[in-house]
C-alpha cells in the first residue's frame, strides 16, 4: 500500500491510493491535466504566497528491476507561473526574478534515481533557472498506480524541493524597516505528478 504523507493544514486525508500494478516500468508522459507543479516563498516575512505553473510537459523512464536506469526530464514555462495577482506575476517574469523573455524555460534533467524504501525515491539531477545550471536531489513518494477507464496505465508521485532562489541568480529584494527581506532566499517547488505510459 502506498503511504501518505499528513496533512499539513488540517485537511482530511484523501482516500487510499491504489498500488494495483505491480511491474510499471516503460516510457512515459507527464499527464499535465492531472500534475500540479506549485511554489511558495516567504512573503515581508510574514505570510507564504503560493503559486503554480500552468504549462509544462515532460517524459520518465520507469524501471522497477533498476530504478537506477530510471530517468525523468521535465521543462517548464517560466512565463506561466500564475499566484493569482497579475502585478506580482508579471514582477516574478520580469529581469528582476525569471527574466522569461530572456529564459523561457526552467529544466530539471536527472541523472541518478536511488529507490531508498518501497516507494520512496531519490531523484539527482540538473536544475536550469535563468540560465545557470545547478545539481540537486528530489525526495519522491510513490503515490499509486492503475489502469483507468481509458485504459492507460497511470502512476502517481509527490515530491518537494526546497532550494535558494539566489543560487540561480535571483537575488532582487527589498529591505524591511522592521528588519528582514521581502522576499525569501528560500523557495519550495511541489510536484504532484501523474504520468501516462507510451504505446
Amino acid at each position: 500500500m502506498a503511504k501518505h504523507r499528513a496533512s499539513q493544514s488540517g485537511e482530511t486525508d484523501f482516500d487510499d491510493a491504489t498500488t494495483a500494478l505491480a511491474d510499471v516500468s516503460g516510457d512515459y508522459a507527464v499527464d499535465a491535466a492531472h500534475t500540479r507543479i506549485g511554489f511558495r516563498a516567504r512573503h515581508a516575512m510574514v505570510t507564504t504566497v503560493r503559486g503554480t505553473f500552468g504549462e509544462f510537459e515532460g517524459t520518465a523512464h520507469l524501471d522497477v528491476a533498476n530504478p537506477a536506469a530510471s530517468r525523468v526530464e521535465l521543462r517548464i514555462d517560466a512565463g506561466s507561473l500564475d499566484t493569482g495577482q497579475p502585478d506580482r506575476d508579471a514582477h516574478l517574469r520580469s529581469a528582476d526574478f525569471l527574466d522569461v523573455e530572456q529564459f523561457p524555460e526552467i529544466t530539471f534533467v536527472s541523472t541518478a534515481v536511488e529507490q531508498v524504501d518501497d516507494d520512496e525515491y531519490t531523484v539527482t539531477g540538473d536544475v536550469t533557472i535563468k540560465g545557470q545550471t545547478r545539481e540537486v536531489s528530489i525526495d519522491f513518494t510513490l503515490t499509486g498506480s492503475a489502469l483507468d477507464p481509458f485504459g492507460n496505465t497511470r502512476v502517481g508521485f509527490e515530491g518537494a524541493l526546497a532550494l535558494k532562489r539566489s543560487q540561480w541568480g535571483l537575488v532582487w529584494n527589498a529591505a524591511l524597516e522592521t528588519g528582514g527581506v521581502l522576499v525569501s532566499d528560500k523557495v519550495q517547488l511541489e510536484f504532484d505528478v501523474s504520468v501516462i505510459k507510451q504505446v
